[in-house]
């Protein structure tokens, strides 16, 4: 799988190997898209928006990387909710040991939620893609 080499050391390097893995699949790539403001005031963005350069069709992903037990899972159900918000539709790409199984029993019971070895699959149904590419 492209963008699968190596483990991210920290949610940047994450939200770059899924860019590089939607980029391998000759999907468009846009980083920190701001899409308005939350309830609070505090600026709205998505971390990639994808865009199938044939059908226009676009995607955004917030990338979600925790190496171990932190912050990041309180933040998630909110996470969530914001994705409703977006003017287009959305998910949660999640990578790491740090999630607990409860965590990720959740992430994947909302269905707005892929763990990444399992995203180049989730892309390519949802863009139409070759599957055995």
């Amino acid at each position: 799988m492209a963008g699968k080499a190596q483990a991210p050391l920290n949610g940047d390097q994450f939200r770059d190997q899924v860019a590089d893995l939607a980029g391998a699949l000759d999907l468009l790539v846009d980083k920190e898209v701001e899409v308005g403001r939350r309830l609070w005031g505090a600026k709205r963005q998505i971390d990639i928006v994808l865009t199938d350069p044939r059908s226009r069709r676009r995607l955004g992903i917030e990338c979600k990387w925790q190496g171990s037990r932190g912050s990041v899972e309180e933040k998630i159900p909110a996470t969530i909710s914001d994705i409703s918000s977006w003017p287009i539709d959305g998910i949660v790409a999640y990578y790491g040991e740090g999630f607990s199984r409860n965590m990720r029993a959740y992430l994947d019971s909302t269905g707005k939620a892929i763990e990444f070895p399992h995203l180049e699959a989730w892309l390519r149904l949802y863009f139409g893609l070759e599957l055995n590419g």
